[in-house]
């Protein structure tokens, strides 16, 4: 996807702000140094000449911007090669000039990209000048074309350029989004892209510019019409050469337009239900690379939501790809966005409709990254802009099942405090006005999946209040729907929930105590994964859920008593789950799919009789179980206690029972207060057992015996002392 930030028409300083002029000290002794390759010489004295006589139209000299006072002239240029070709010292005298001056522009060609000397520099500058400004300067190839398979030699970034920089001037693993001006034909040509650069390093808006370059050209026209009669012909040749001009680059804006609409449209709902994200991100992309060009606030309300949209293609492909830094950036850039589309007309309700959407992912990104209060403040906002909808059209369903959902993010985040009985109320409300709504209109695909959705939800909230035959129906209901709509050929929608829901279901079943059906139902929960999964390997979704459901698979087959497929089963999963933590170790699920991975090798170890081999898992266990933070801190409690339960238990079998004593103290003062699930009301039996409470372990066993709790590795693991 293309990630370089086209320079944008910068915020306009307030009036009041003091003045800060430009100055020619030993810190800014340079307005701008120009990096490139020898191989682009002639286009670095070409832009060193432009920049250094190019004189700023005097209706903008002198204006205040977040850049400072604007000059007269962008003097002194420096020109590495040019002006060092006889220093003493090359090295010396680049670091000098690079702290000393205000701006970077490197010339950007796989020449420069190629260039140790010119990555050099930029990696000196953002090393010494971490405040400083980088302004790309494209000549040739194409911008992180050594992400496109096959095309990476046309890399025209050097890696300096495209790396992040922290604000102490270290390098980052994060991916850098230069500004960049086009000085490519195909681009935005020599005129344009010129006046870009000087756009961006004076704080001038584009269009300004090109405005008062306009005015100064046509000045001069004046003077020459105003000689002879033949350049009064001239200038009206122009100034129709002009209209005509600008009526045709209107009637293209309109037609670009129109297959913006389509490709955001028509295109992405033929391209969604195929599962394929390269194809929806690059749809995203092209659509905003088009709007990229172009001042937001100059945008028609139309254009403007447009871009929006295409923002939040590209949000929800990095998303589903695990970037969740990205996902929250894209979608609080589109939010900016429909926020100043409803500014425009604040009761227009498919705006509101856009920007409540665009709202409940920055809340649902934000609960992925473990940040409750700020997730549950955006669904609050989500409610809040329902509500308005409501108000404006009250007899229209869509945004009362829009206030509906907002009921039910809300009981998301209420789920995730462990306020059981708050949530499983408005998941009941929020299932009851689906169901009638999904009744009255049965040709809404939209209302038919949102049955299934918040059956998950009911039953998930049950079963944590210890509600589980409840639990148990709600999800063969929601199973039997998913099943309907996954028929062949169907989208992958309806297939990628039967593999979270198969799992549920067979975890349902186990702690009912029919562990028979419980595996039966983990192993289709596998095999849909495996049918979807060739579809999209990079989508981390489908692969955590994969991943989930192969590890409770193993567990249940290790508390069967086979072994052999036990085993087999884990190293596939946990083989899945150190590739995609490898590839982003901050992932909380994947971190915590490590430590179960680790738990679960132990006890594997342990039914092999192995307990040299447990123990070394389970002190490794321990140490990883101490390190995840998630968004739930009492399950890590849980899990903490858990992992140190299994290494109590290898202690134990290794013949140690003094260490043995000491790790089941240590897990039953890890466990966690406050509220409960059923497996973890199991886990503080199992540890009670083990530290001698049998008084405390006896209420536990019988309050789990009246929810019918009887999952086979808590009662196989009754027995492991």
């Amino acid at each position: 996807m293309p990630r370089v930030a086209q320079l944008q028409r910068p915020v306009r300083v307030h009036e009041s702000a003091p003045d800060v002029a430009h100055t020619t000290s030993r810190h800014h002794l340079y307005y701008a140094f120009l990096s490139y390759s020898h191989a682009d010489e002639a286009m670095a004295r070409w832009l060193h000449e432009k920049l250094e006589n190019f004189r700023i139209p005097a209706a903008i000299a002198g204006r205040l911007t977040e850049h400072g006072v604007v000059p007269a002239r962008l003097k002194p240029i420096f020109r590495d090669r040019g002006e060092l070709a006889a220093a003493g010292d090359l090295g010396t005298e680049i670091r000098e000039a690079l702290a000393a001056s205000r701006f970077l522009i490197v010339l950007c060609s796989p020449a420069a990209a190629r260039s140790r000397w010119t990555n050099a520099e930029i990696d000196a500058f953002k090393r010494s000048r971490p405040d400083g400004c980088v302004l790309a300067a494209i000549v040739a190839g194409e911008p992180f074309a050594s992400d496109m398979p096959g095309r990476e030699n046309e890399e025209c970034l050097p890696p300096a350029l495209r790396t992040h920089y922290d604000r102490r001037g270290r390098p980052t693993k994060q991916i850098a989004e230069p500004l960049a001006a086009d000085l490519r034909e195909a681009g935005d040509g020599r005129r344009i892209g010129f006046l870009k650069l000087v756009a961006g390093m004076t704080g001038v808006g584009l269009d300004d510019l090109v405005q008062r370059e306009s005015i100064r050209r046509q000045r001069r026209l004046a003077l020459l019409a105003a000689a002879s009669i033949a350049g009064m012909a001239v200038t009206s040749a122009l100034a129709v050469t002009a209209i005509d001009a600008r009526d045709a680059a209107r009637d293209q804006r309109r037609e670009a337009e129109g297959l913006v609409g389509f490709m955001l449209g028509d295109l992405r709902a033929k391209l969604e239900p195929i599962g394929r994200l390269d194809a929806l991100d690059g749809v995203g992309s092209r659509v905003y690379a088009y709007y990229k060009q172009q001042d937001t606030s100059e945008l028609s309300d139309a254009a403007l939501l447009q871009r929006s949209r295409a923002l939040s293609l590209m949000a929800e492909v990095a998303n589903l790809r695990g970037d969740l830094d990205g996902a929250s950036r894209l979608y609080r850039e589109a939010t900016a966005g429909t926020a100043e589309a409803i500014r425009r007309d604040p009761r227009d309700t498919a705006r509101l409709f856009d920007h409540a959407q665009n709202v409940f992912w920055v809340g649902e990104i934000a609960l992925q990254r473990g940040d409750p209060k700020s997730a549950e403040a955006a669904f609050r906002s989500y409610r809040e802009l329902a509500s308005r909808m409501i108000g404006i059209e009250p007899d229209n369903m869509k945004w009362r099942m829009e206030a509906q959902y907002a009921d039910t993010n809300l009981g998301v985040v209420l789920f995730a405090q462990r306020r059981f009985d708050e949530a499983g109320s408005l998941f009941q409300s929020a299932h009851n006005t689906m169901e009638a709504v999904a009744t009255a209109d049965p040709g809404n695909d939209g209302y038919q999946k949102a049955i299934p959705e918040s059956l998950a939800w009911l039953a998930d909230a049950r079963f944590a209040q210890g509600r589980l035959r409840e639990a148990l129906a709600s999800r063969q209901k929601q199973v039997e729907l998913l099943e309907r709509g996954a028929s062949p050929g169907s989208d992958v929608d309806y297939r990628q929930k039967l593999i979270p829901a198969e799992r549920a279901l067979g975890i349902l079943h186990a702690a009912l105590g029919n562990p028979t059906l419980g595996i039966a139902h983990l192993r289709r929960a596998v095999d849909h994964a495996h049918a979807l999964i060739p579809r999209d390997a990079s989508n981390s979704r489908w692969q955590d859920f994969t991943a989930r459901a192969e590890l409770n698979l193993a567990e249940l087959l290790l508390a069967s008593g086979t072994f052999a497929e036990a085993r087999s089963v884990t190293q596939a999963a946990c083989n899945r789950v150190d590739r995609f933590l490898a590839a982003d170790p901050s992932a909380h699920q994947w971190r915590s799919n490590r430590r179960e991975c680790l738990i679960l090798n132990a006890r594997i170890a342990l039914g092999s009789r192995d307990p040299v081999r447990a123990l070394n898992l389970a002190q490794t266990a321990v140490g990883t179980a101490r390190a995840v933070k998630s968004t739930d801190p009492s399950a890590d409690g849980f899990a903490l206690a858990k992992a140190l339960r299994v290494l109590g238990d290898a202690q134990a079998r290794s013949g140690n029972r003094a260490a043995a004593s000491a790790a089941w103290r240590s897990a039953l003062a890890a466990l966690p207060g406050g509220t409960a699930k059923p497996a973890e009301l199991g886990e503080q039996h199992l540890i009670l057992l083990r530290a001698g409470q049998a008084s405390a372990a006896q209420g536990l066993a019988r309050r789990l015996a009246a929810m019918g709790y009887r999952y086979p590795a808590y009662l196989s693991d009754r027995n492991i002392t």
